[in-house]
């Protein structure tokens, strides 16, 4: 069964953990012990038969099969696959491969052997409906016909998927990329040995990493490259209670959708209890699994965990919105208590308590929707005991319709007046004091806040109060596998659609980043600031950026580039994204990716140089990024080719 969801969690986000498996020539008993303890499915060793009639011995070499043998018999790297039911080959067992194959071995022999084995066992495992085969770990740092072979095994294989075996590590001093063992047999930089292995299967999105745990670990910043790729994750040896950083990174790669294997013998007496007996009340005939222990202990570590936000996905919004997805922002109670906040403070300031009862605020909501920032602001009136008059100005008429619903159920009929116009074209009666929108995207302005803002900009008045008053964008860079994979397929093989080849790697994708590796800090890029002096400012924006990833980071391979938003709505009252500052619980943005065409390999101590543009056309608003350093990228998206908002 799975690890369990998470306290005030979801199902489906559960994790499920195997066990790893000596060879067992009798295969149902060996699934039905291991199922039956605990464990969602088993890793299997398909060198060998399965079954009691099938025996082989272990060392079977396909050199040593004379001719005649290998035309007239099954060759006897495995036994029947009727041993067990089409389902349970598929749901519970992963394949192991042998462990002996050498692919880039000098010895010809043995590598050709290899190259058949291989080639033999994923053929049976595709045979038997498995989803995954582990491999094992390359035997030395060159590892080119290894992926060459894997490669064409690839390019013809189904559904299933293959997880190549690495050990988790690295030396703490192999971070000097100037060292004469950087990239030479001295280095033992485990990401270096999988970024090789990947970029030579051209990023092949059946390929993972199936990591090994091993009781000492590289340094936090090491360990954070992982958090990119499309990983598996094995225990070398369980232990009944991990290290805190073993805890720490086991936890932070829940939120990576990654298995667990526990792997090994038990190596800990556990005292016979109430809570650590041997027997199981679950298990028929009250047989406890002799590695229950360990398999509870991951469980704990998952349950205990925090819950995962909503994660909704929500594309740049250019039309009229629809009333489900109206629904979904307006449960994000979070943002409308800042909004509230901010026009209470704004309020404040406006009107003093002497003329609170005499003087009323004229508010302007610009993009009004179904009116949640109507009730804010009304709500803020009334904290404040200011008198307050409201233009909600919607241009959807569907919109338009549930607003004027809403001011009647609540008689708010005196002080709220709808306008259904685009307020590009509405002639306001009046000057407002305050101007409220929340026109925001993920990257801040990439939804038109700047042009919207600076046209509704003359309804306010000279000393007039904008909120937001100000916005800026962020990037940082990182590894995302996962997100390159599936933009990828579309560039590489554009014959399949009928979609330009750039397309989309020069498109930015509003996405929940779960499988990322955040290599640097955030830097700013771009900031609007509202109300502006119009005859100075241009809303056209270039920065150019410098990162400079931790050393102890070893090398890294930049897929593309995380936007967020931090926005200062008035004075103190803040809201946003951006992670060192991001407003908690709060779920109407998600961040941005701008992809890169080319992965960009980053070496310890080489600094990356991105270049960002905002530009503006007569009909359009689109961005153009490239990388200068440490080699230069393509320019992308030139004059908005690809990806672009409409004015």
């Amino acid at each position: 069964m799975p690890l369990g969801e998470r306290y005030g969690g979801d199902k489906s986000e559960s994790r499920y953990c195997g066990v790893e498996t000596d060879f067992d020539d009798d295969m149902p008993n060996l699934l039905s012990l291991n199922i039956h303890g605990g464990f969602d499915f088993v890793i299997a060793t398909l060198h060998a038969g399965f079954s009691s009639d099938a025996q082989m011995d272990p060392n079977y070499r396909p050199s040593l099969v004379d001719d005649d043998t290998s035309r007239s018999h099954a060759l006897p790297f495995a036994g029947s696959d009727l041993v067990l039911s089409p389902s349970q080959w598929s749901s519970h067992v992963v394949g192991k491969i042998s462990s002996w194959i050498d692919l880039d071995s000098e010895d010809e022999t043995l590598r050709k052997d290899s190259e058949i084995a291989l080639k033999q066992e994923i053929a049976w495992a595709s045979h038997l409906s498995l989803q995954a085969c582990l491999l094992p770990t390359p035997k030395g740092t060159s590892c080119a016909n290894y992926a060459k072979c894997l490669n064409q095994i690839l390019q013809n294989l189904g559904s299933m998927q293959l997880w190549l075996r690495i050990p988790l590590e690295k030396s703490e001093d192999d971070t000097d990329a100037s060292s004469p063992d950087f990239m030479g047999e001295g280095h033992n930089d485990s990401w270096e040995l999988w970024n090789s292995f990947r970029l030579l299967c051209e990023h092949h999105s059946q390929l993972s990493v199936a990591l090994d745990i091993l009781s000492s670990l590289p340094s936090a910043s090491s360990v954070a490259r992982w958090f990119g790729e499309p990983s598996f994750l094995t225990n070398a040896r369980g232990y009944p209670c991990l290290s805190k950083r073993q805890q720490r990174l086991t936890t932070a790669f829940f939120d990576h959708s990654i298995q667990i294997v526990i792997s090994g013998q038990p190596v800990h007496n556990i005292p016979l209890g109430a809570s650590e007996s041997n027997v199981d009340n679950n298990a028929e005939g009250g047989w406890r699994h002799p590695l229950k222990s360990y398999l509870d202990y991951v469980a704990f570590l998952y349950q205990k965990m925090d819950p995962l936000p909503e994660q909704e996905r929500f594309e740049p919004l250019m039309d009229n919105l629809e009333a489900q997805t109206y629904e979904t922002f307006e449960k994000d109670t979070v943002k409308y208590s800042q909004y509230q906040r901010a026009v209470a403070k704004a309020l404040v300031d406006r009107v003093s308590d002497e003329n609170a009862s005499s003087v009323t605020t004229v508010l302007m909501v610009v993009g009004a929707g179904r009116g949640p920032l109507v009730r804010a602001s009304l709500q803020a009136a009334e904290e404040t005991e200011r008198k307050l008059k409201i233009y909600a100005v919607e241009k959807n008429p569907n919109a338009v319709v549930t607003l004027h619903s809403l001011v009647k159920l609540e008689g708010w009929e005196e002080r709220v007046t709808i306008v259904s116009c685009d307020m590009r074209n509405w002639n306001a009666p009046e000057k407002a004091d305050i101007l409220v929108s929340e026109l925001l995207g993920s990257f801040g302005d990439n939804e038109l806040s700047p042009e919207c803002l600076d046209g509704a900009q003359r309804f306010l008045k000279e000393d007039g109060i904008s909120i937001p008053s100000s916005y800026t964008s962020f990037i940082q860079p990182v590894t995302a596998c996962k997100l390159y994979n599936d933009v990828k397929p579309w560039f590489l093989f554009p014959h399949i659609k009928s979609h330009k080849d750039l397309l989309h790697f020069e498109t930015a994708y509003v996405v929940k980043l779960h499988r990322v590796a955040r290599l640097a800090h955030t830097q700013p890029v771009f900031t609007f600031t509202h109300p502006e002096d119009l005859s100075k400012t241009s809303n056209q924006r270039y920065k150019k950026l410098r990162f400079d990833i931790p050393s102890d980071t070893g090398s890294s391979l930049i897929h593309g580039f995380a936007g967020y938003f931090d926005a200062t709505l008035y004075k103190d009252v803040h809201l946003g994204i951006e992670p060192s500052t991001a407003t908690p619980n709060m779920f109407s943005w998600f961040p941005i990716f701008f992809p890169l065409r080319t992965p960009v390999y980053v070496q310890p101590g080489t600094p990356l140089e991105v270049h960002f543009w905002r530009c503006c056309g007569s009909t359009k608003v689109w961005y153009e990024w490239c990388v200068t350093s440490p080699s230069a990228s393509a320019m992308h998206n030139t004059n908005g080719r690809s990806y672009w908002v409409g004015l």
